[in-house]
C-alpha cells in the first residue's frame, strides 16, 4: 500500500499539472458517478492527509484512497486511449502544457461535502508531513495503550500516513523492540521517532522512494551490494528477513502482525 509520502507527492503533482484550470473529468470505467459533476469546473487545489488524497474542485472535494492496488498516473498530452479500468480521468484545459491523469484500482473514489471532509479528517491521526500536525495527539493514544508499538504505528487513527516500511525502519533506527507496549515507550523516545519520521517522509516526497539508511551505512561506504528490490530505496530491515543486519550481523527476523509482515533485528532492537 502506498505510504503517506506517495500521497503528498501526488497532491503536489496534481496541483502543478491541473491547479487553477477548468478540468475535463470523466469515468471511463463508469464506477465514479461524481466524475461528470466535476467536468468543466476549476481544480483549486489538492492535498493529502495520511493516506487520503483530497482534490478540491470548486465547492466539492474528490476523496481518493489508493488502497493496496490503486495508482494515479499523470502523463503529458490529452486524448490518450483508455487502457485498463480507469476509474477517473482528468484532462487539463490549458493548450500550452496539456496533461492527463488516470486513476485505477482505488479503494475509495467519491465526492464529499465540507462537513463530510471534517468527519474524515477527525478520524485520522497526526500526519508527520503536515505542518499543522500535533505529535502529542499520537502520544496520548500511544501512552494509554497496551498494544505493541509496531501495531500502533500502523493504526491510522493514531498516526496518519505511516505504513509497513516506515514502521519497521523507524523502530530499527531508534532501537525499539516492535512488541514493546505503547505505554512503556518514553515520551522522549516518541518525540525522537516523530522527528525522524518528519525528516524521512519529507525526503520520500522529494525522491519518490523510501530511503532510511544513514550515510555511514550506504552500500558504497560499507562495501556491500545495493538493495535489489522493486520497492527501491536503501533500508535496514524491511523485507530483509533471513539476511544479516548491516550493523551487528544478526539475522533479520519477520512475523505477521495485524495482517502485515513485521521485520526487525532481535539484537539491535532489544527493547527500550
Amino acid at each position: 500500500m502506498p505510504e503517506g509520502h506517495t500521497l503528498h507527492r501526488l497532491a503536489r503533482d496534481l496541483r502543478e499539472a491541473f491547479g487553477g484550470q477548468a478540468i475535463r473529468s470523466g469515468s471511463p470505467q463508469g464506477r465514479f458517478a461524481g466524475a461528470e459533476l466535476l467536468d468543466g469546473r476549476l481544480l483549486s487545489g489538492a492535498d493529502a492527509v495520511g493516506k487520503h488524497l483530497l482534490v478540491d474542485v470548486e465547492d466539492v472535494v474528490a476523496h481518493v484512497h489508493l488502497g493496496l492496488y490503486g495508482s494515479f498516473a499523470i502523463r503529458p498530452g490529452t486524448g490518450h486511449p483508455v487502457v485498463g479500468q480507469v476509474r477517473w480521468r482528468l484532462e487539463s484545459s490549458e493548450p500550452g502544457d496539456p496533461r492527463t491523469a488516470d486513476l485505477r484500482g482505488p479503494t475509495a473514489c467519491e465526492l464529499l461535502t465540507p462537513p463530510e471532509v471534517d468527519v474524515l479528517l477527525a478520524r485520522i491521526g497526526p500526519d508527520p508531513l503536515r505542518p499543522d500536525a500535533d505529535p502529542d495527539r499520537a502520544w496520548q493514544r500511544i501512552h494509554a495503550s497496551a498494544a505493541p508499538i509496531a501495531t500502533l504505528l500502523m493504526d491510522q487513527k493514531v498516526l496518519g500516513g505511516v505504513g509497513n516500511v516506515y514502521r519497521a525502519e523507524v523502530l530499527f533506527r531508534h532501537g525499539v523492540a516492535p512488541m514493546t507496549a505503547g505505554r512503556r515507550l518514553r515520551k522522549v523516545r516518541w518525540q525522537a521517532m516523530w522527528d525522524d519520521l518528519v525528516a524521512l517522509m519529507g525526503e520520500g516526497v522529494e525522491s519518490r522512494r523510501i530511503d532510511t539508511v544513514r550515510p555511514e551505512h550506504e552500500p558504497e561506504v560499507m562495501g556491500r551490494d545495493a538493495r535489489a528490490d522493486d520497492h527501491g530505496g536503501e533500508v535496514y530491515v524491511y523485507r530483509r528477513d533471513g539476511q544479516d543486519c548491516f550493523l551487528c550481523g544478526t539475522t533479520i527476523r519477520t512475523r505477521p502482525l495485524a495482517g502485515r509482515n513485521l521485520f526487525w533485528c532481535p539484537s539491535c532492537q532489544r527493547g527500550r
